[in-house]
């Protein structure tokens, strides 16, 4: 066995059906008076029904999460936390309202408790990305770390089929990222395999029938234990080209991870063997193949295959592939121009995923 080094984010957990009842006794386990819930201006009715639970016991509720964090959101959700004291902050939604109450509270110090309603894993991780002047920064800070989760699968039961799907698979590219991480280790690819395999059962079962609360339960156990792995070892080429196409190009967030997924794992194919066969077993119907198993699961799941789909113009290409390999950063296999080019170009156009890059 390799040597390795293993570090557990700390963070405390409370899943299943009908937590969110829970939350006036982790108000008080706490002892927080006045939180501040968030929400994006699709979900304030879910905020609301926080403000219920808590019988009306804020600080307030901002509405204005958005994609990508700006940085000019942040500004004005913090001017309103100060204004109405509030002690803590309680983000309800996906990535973009978790983004924003991992921004106010690295900058208060106030504690975060995070409530996701979708599948993309931001809630276990100490990372935080945000978009200033059309950029898009990322740092990482163990205080970043909401410090309590609750996963609630009655919530997930109204996600749209289509999100659930690009919010799961969102879910398995962390999974997939931990398997070959410069820093992974065998509890990170026990957790990626299993969560891998929960989410790619779960889904294509989603699709079919959203209502189903077993399929639900699995999905959002595999979406946890994929953003674990997000949090506690490092991304490569999938997730950096997945950021300079949000950033830059303003590429929906999920939609893309699901479009380069296959792609960066077939370009990273030849110098990740194991994690390929790790992969291929997590996958239903790969027949040994990583890269089948992710098309044949993209099919199941009727989604999108390409960026064009999504306002993409075919002269970004070139200027995605040149701030791609701007950024030096660790990967598997070397970033070459000529091949990274090509694989922007099958997302941009839809095509499916093959092993020759």
């Amino acid at each position: 066995m390799d040597p390795f080094e293993y570090n557990s984010n700390p963070g405390r957990v409370i899943f299943g059906s009908g937590t969110l009842q829970k939350l006036p006794d982790e108000i008080a386990r706490q002892s927080l008076k006045a939180p501040l819930l968030l929400s994006t201006p699709q979900q304030v009715d879910q905020a609301e029904t926080l403000k219920g639970i808590l019988d009306g016991k804020v600080a307030g509720i901002f509405t204005e999460a958005t994609m990508h964090t700006p940085s000019h959101i942040t500004d004005k959700a913090l001017e309103y936390a100060k204004g109405q004291n509030a002690d803590a902050v309680i983000s309800i939604g996906g990535g973009s309202t978790i983004g924003l109450g991992k921004a106010i509270s690295i900058r208060t110090g106030l504690p975060h408790i995070c409530i996701p309603t979708t599948y993309a894993g931001s809630e276990m991780t100490p990372i935080l990305g945000e978009t200033a002047e059309g950029q898009k920064k990322t740092r990482s800070d163990p205080k970043i770390l909401p410090g309590t989760v609750i996963y609630d699968v009655d919530l997930t039961m109204t996600l749209p089929a289509g999100m659930s799907a690009t919010s799961g698979v969102n879910a398995i590219a962390h999974a997939v990222e931990a398997l070959y991480a410069r820093n992974t280790n065998p509890i990170m690819c026990l957790l990626a395999q299993e969560g891998t395999r929960a989410l790619a059962q779960a889904l294509p079962e989603i699709v079919e029938n959203p209502s189903s609360k077993s399929a639900r339960s699995k999905a959002l156990y595999g979406a946890w234990l994929c953003g674990t792995c997000l949090g506690s070892v490092g991304m490569a080429l999938h997730h950096k080209l997945c950021h300079t196409l949000g950033g830059s190009f303003n590429m929906p967030h999920a939609e893309t991870h699901t479009i380069v997924l296959p792609h960066a794992l077939s370009y990273n194919a030849p110098k990740i063997p194991q994690a390929m066969k790790q992969l291929a077993d997590a996958l239903p119907e790969s027949n040994g193949d990583a890269i089948t198993g992710l098309n044949i699961l993209l099919t199941k799941l009727k989604v999108k295959r390409g960026l064009k789909d999504f306002g993409m113009k075919e002269e970004d290409i070139d200027k995605a592939a040149e701030i791609a390999v701007s950024n030096p950063y660790w990967n598997p296999r070397e970033i070459e121009k000529g091949p990274l080019r090509e694989l922007i170009r099958r997302c941009w156009a839809g095509e499916e995923a093959r092993a020759d890059l």
